[in-house]
């Protein structure tokens, strides 16, 4: 993790602050007063995490490879839904019954759901991409006995600073179609706060604040994200959270979506420059 001389540190505090408020504003001319979006920058406790959880955590993750969340959840009405056909996201149903055959669990979806049954099934379309997302989940997390041992397994690098980093890489290797930015994405949506996800909404922001130039990877913006949540004493989750309401504008837990929250904080970039 970066070490930051104190100028630096307070400017990260100040840009912090600066979004906080910059999405506070935002928010109550649309009916989101400040008590709401402290919703949204409160993790779930990891502590009783059952692995139906942390697989269904997984599969929703998984559907925001490369933007196709509406393609995936938004078409079957959501994740959730796909439980019928995972046994209620048990892995060991789900490896019992599909094995490694990604073809064979694209057609019990498409029996499931008839909104699917004309979908392409070329290897290299969505739907058997994200088969194959959820099969090889379900292998990597039926290495654990339970919810509890995965959680404490994730706890050793989280707790730890040198090792912090190497998680992300490791579910990268394990679960096909997960880069960083998707492994920090399912870590942080299951409450371990050091995580955030470099998605295309923080890089934006970061770049035209000049925190990023554009050239880094997902795990050295990660280190950014860490760095600067970390100067402005409050989690990489919380951090994380605050700018991707301001990029993405919704408040799904409302039902609201915002529109140009975005384009107006990276406005006042020029003058949050101008003045730190």
């Amino acid at each position: 993790m970066e070490v930051h001389n104190m100028d630096e540190k307070e400017k990260n505090k100040k840009f912090y602050e600066a979004a906080y408020n910059f999405l506070r504003d935002e928010s109550s001319q649309n009916g989101i007063d400040e008590n709401c979006i402290k919703l949204y920058l409160s993790p779930i406790s990891s502590e009783k995490l059952t692995l139906n959880h942390i697989y269904y955590q997984l599969a929703f993750s998984a559907q925001n490879r490369q933007q196709s969340n509406n393609a995936i959840g938004g078409v079957i009405g959501g994740v959730e839904k796909l439980g019928k056909v995972l046994g209620w996201f048990d892995v060991n149903f789900v490896r019992n019954e599909f094995g490694n055959d990604d073809s064979k669990l694209l057609g019990a979806i498409q029996s499931t759901f008839i909104e699917l049954k004309d979908i392409n099934q070329d290897k290299k379309g969505l739907w058997p991409q994200y088969c194959k997302s959820l099969l090889s989940g379900a292998e990597y997390l039926s290495s654990f006995k339970d919810g509890k041992a995965f959680v404490d397994f994730v706890n050793r690098y989280h707790k730890d600073d040198q090792a912090l980093d190497k998680l992300p890489e490791l579910i990268e290797e394990k679960v096909f179609g997960f880069g960083i930015a998707l492994a920090c994405d399912f870590l942080k949506e299951l409450g371990f706060v050091r995580y955030a996800k470099p998605d295309v909404h923080i890089k934006d922001i970061l770049s035209a604040y000049g925190f990023i130039s554009g050239g880094e990877s997902d795990l050295e913006i990660l280190n950014k994200l860490q760095s600067m949540a970390e100067d402005a004493g409050v989690s990489c989750y919380a951090f994380d959270k605050v700018l991707w309401l301001i990029g993405s504008g919704k408040f799904y837990k409302h039902g609201i979506k915002i529109n140009g929250t975005k384009d107006g904080f990276m406005q006042n970039a020029k003058s949050f420059l101008e003045n730190h």
